[in-house]
């Protein structure tokens, strides 16, 4: 006899986490989380993430009300200016190339400030100022940057375990090892769920389910080689998969076969500078985000022939460094190196750039570092290739010092400390790289999550047919939902869109309940 829930969830990570505690929390008397995971990898990709929340918020006192890492003292020496609705949405649509969907973009922008106080009073997440990733200290001050300085205590692992402690203190059924396979539909609405739960002798057994509702939450096709070469195209299959390898896209065929429609940019996705020395099909669970190499602004980035490929001070690290890792794969044998002098050093997060998370190469004379990275993938006959681009690169930041003297370094805001006469030029945060020791990380592609998706109702979250019409009874929230981010994204801009629609999948499964 197939068991009945009032509402189902496919996917345990955190946009899936949201759905479930607000569909209990809704009024849905009993709520199943499945994940075709083991119980060791629940979270999907929301545990290896810092746990970077975007929201819109009215400036320090404001942010101060969500965090718990601030005592009077320090907020004295905080810099934090508002971040508005209208700045939120300009953000979206600049870094989408005005392809993020007008609708999504304004359900997101204006209800992200009240779903971060819903995390943090309901669900219990706790929320701390981002200093060692959003601010610098300038003149003994931390100043933020970029409009973002809200994180979770513990990155994604404190943002997973908030949500398991909220899912068990509420009474939400998990059950792991469990693939969702198929939708079962009666008189065109959701009436069921069709799973195979993997037993002790490894074997899959099909259980049934019936339900008025089912939540897909499963994560996009990242972790899947062959979709990515498929819609990404060729040469995605070398991108190392940053989080869990369970995100693959098995969530997109049952949601077709009910004819959900597709929606939003399938040929891109969130990629970034990774540690070219990690693993290729997962992330590492105990380093989670800190195979990220987040360090570029401050110094250059250079390809295995010797040459600069990115602007890297055209915009923040928050608003390039998810676009940066195609940029990476696009060049021979997929991987650069990062190069900083010891200005700069001590300026690198220790937690991507401390001793043992990564392979960090120091020499005393650019010849000598271009020595060593040939030995790493810097190709034999681009050693001086190298050596040169670090000069000229240093000729044309002192010919820009010379004709705006008036400009000064400041990391904290986009300072126009640039270069003069590079036909690539660097915009902001320019410094000459001449003063030993010099250091070098190489780093490759890491793909995190894939911006194509299912068309869903803004208002109530359900998935959408061809026909535009909602599928009563399917709702979708997280990396699944389409439409919302297009080559490039604002950080932290998906944690924040998996909690705005997550809730508002479970509100309306637990209306579904009431209804039927």
């Amino acid at each position: 006899m197939a068991q009945h829930y009032d509402c189902i969830v496919v996917g345990s990570g955190h946009a899936g986490s949201s759905a479930a505690f607000s569909a209990a929390q809704s009024g849905c008397k009993n709520v199943l989380v499945i994940d075709k995971c083991p119980p060791e990898w629940a979270g999907g990709n929301g545990y290896f993430t810092a746990g970077a929340h975007r929201i819109v918020h009215g400036g320090l006192q404001d942010i101060l009300s969500l965090v718990s890492n601030v005592t009077p003292s320090e907020a004295s020496k905080i810099d934090l200016a508002p971040y508005t609705s209208d700045e939120f949405t300009s953000d979206l649509q600049r870094l989408s190339g005005g392809q993020s969907d007008p609708q999504l973009a304004d359900t997101l922008v204006r209800e992200s400030r009240q779903a971060a106080q819903w995390l943090k009073d309901d669900i219990g997440v706790d929320f701390v100022m981002s200093f060692n990733r959003q601010a610098y200290i300038v003149n003994d001050r931390q100043v933020f940057w970029g409009g973002m300085a809200l994180s979770v205590n513990d990155g994604g692992k404190g943002l997973i375990k908030a949500h398991s402690d909220a899912l068990n203190r509420i009474g939400v059924e998990k059950m792991f090892n469990t693939k969702a396979v198929r939708l079962v539909m009666k008189d065109g609405q959701v009436d069921g769920l069709v799973a195979e739960k993997v037993g002790g002798d490894g074997q899959p057994q099909e259980i049934a389910f019936t339900t008025p509702s089912v939540i897909l939450a499963a994560g996009g096709f990242e972790a899947d080689r062959e979709m990515r070469e498929k819609y990404l195209g060729k040469g995605w299959a070398m991108a190392k998969v940053r989080g869990t390898p369970y995100n693959t896209g098995d969530g997109f065929e049952i949601a077709r076969s009910v004819g959900a429609q597709v929606a939003g940019d399938w040929g891109t996705c969130h990629s970034t500078c990774w540690d070219a020395n990690a693993s290729a099909e997962t992330g590492q669970r105990d380093l989670t985000n800190q195979f990220t190499k987040s360090g570029y602004p401050l110094g250059v980035m250079i390809n295995s022939q010797g040459e600069r490929f990115v602007d890297e001070g055209e915009d923040f690290r928050n608003f390039t460094y998810a676009k940066f890792g195609r940029a990476i794969l696009s060049q021979p044998q997929g991987i650069a190196f990062q190069v900083w002098d010891s200005k700069v050093i001590d300026k690198l997060r220790q937690e991507e750039y401390g001793d043992g998370v990564v392979d960090k190469l120091f020499a005393n004379s650019l010849e000598e570092l271009a020595e060593k990275l040939a030995g790493k993938g810097l190709e034999t006959s681009a050693k001086d290739r190298f050596v040169r681009t670090i000069l000229d690169y240093n000729s044309a930041v002192d010919a820009h010092r010379e004709q705006n003297s008036d400009v000064r370094w400041d990391p904290a805001i986009k300072d126009g400390s640039g270069t003069l006469g590079l036909p690539l030029p660097k915009s902001n945060w320019a410094l000459t790289i001449d003063k030993a020791p010099f250091m070098a990380v190489k780093v490759t592609c890491g793909i995190t999550f894939t911006f194509g998706g299912l068309a869903i109702d803004p208002v109530g979250a359900g998935v959408l047919n061809e026909k535009g019409n909602t599928i009563e009874g399917l709702f979708c929230t997280g990396e699944m939902v389409g439409g919302l981010f297009s080559g490039n994204y604002p950080g932290g801009s998906g944690l924040t869109a998996g909690a705005v629609f997550g809730r508002k999948a479970g509100q309306s499964a637990a209306q579904r309940v009431k209804r039927t």
